[in-house]
């Protein structure tokens, strides 16, 4: 049986992609065989440009693109009204014969979401997808990955209360962009006493590596 986790951010733009291709690194550099999902990226002209590429070329995995990413929009807006502005939206049956695909090739998949945990992947006439949909097709328990710096107390509560509310299980929560300091170490405490989950790992900008027990990591993973 393969294991999943799904990395989620408390906002566009945080560098939850730079965290995912550090854990995704982390973990293959620790002997663990890891590989890399996402279902849609809007916003890039490219594979080899987007998130997914970015993540393949720094964690080394060097997959084929069909292997990382299902759906590819062009325009720089949320999937689903990229989906309908370019005519293709996001089926079911393609993520879950993606998922498959990945899991037998892979031990422990990394699945990254879009933007924010509340982000709409698909809503036309047929069907309405959230990320928390696709979570609950494969069964995922979830990272959370947010800035460490002012604000984040809110952003990381509600994001892991909409998460909670939902009965998706919540394994750990990444900071990114560290400085220290008595503000950031004041919001870890404050984050797990609030929130009840683990902040797993304190990221800085131009880390290489993911700072954080691999064994830690690899307890994230739920079967799947």
């Amino acid at each position: 049986m393969s294991k999943g986790l799904f990395i989620t951010g408390t906002d566009t733009d945080i560098g939850k992609t730079y965290v995912t291709a550090l854990i995704v690194k982390t973990m293959r550099q620790a002997g663990y065989d890891a590989g890399y999902y996402k279902a849609a990226i809007s916003g890039a002209p490219t594979v080899a440009a987007s998130d997914a590429g970015f993540v393949n070329k720094f964690a080394d995995i060097h997959e084929p693109e069909d292997m990382i990413l299902s759906y590819l929009y062009q325009h720089a807006v949320s999937p689903h009204l990229a989906a309908k502005l370019e005519g293709h939206p996001l089926e079911k049956e393609v993520i879950l014969k993606a998922w498959k695909r990945v899991t037998g090739a892979y031990p422990y998949v990394t699945m990254e979401g879009s933007g924010g945990i509340v982000c709409p992947i698909r809503h036309d006439e047929k069907a309405h997808y959230y990320l928390t949909d696709i979570i609950g097709w494969l069964h995922l328990p979830v990272l959370v990955v947010a800035d460490a710096g002012l604000g984040t107390i809110n952003h990381v509560v509600t994001t892991c209360e909409y998460i909670k509310n939902r009965h998706i299980p919540i394994k750990g929560i990444i900071l990114n962009n560290w400085q220290g300091g008595v503000m950031e170490e004041d919001n870890v405490k404050m984050i797990e006493e609030i929130t009840g989950v683990k902040v797993i790992a304190l990221v800085k900008k131009g880390d290489t590596i993911l700072h954080c027990d691999p064994k830690v990591l690899e307890g994230c993973y739920a079967e799947v």
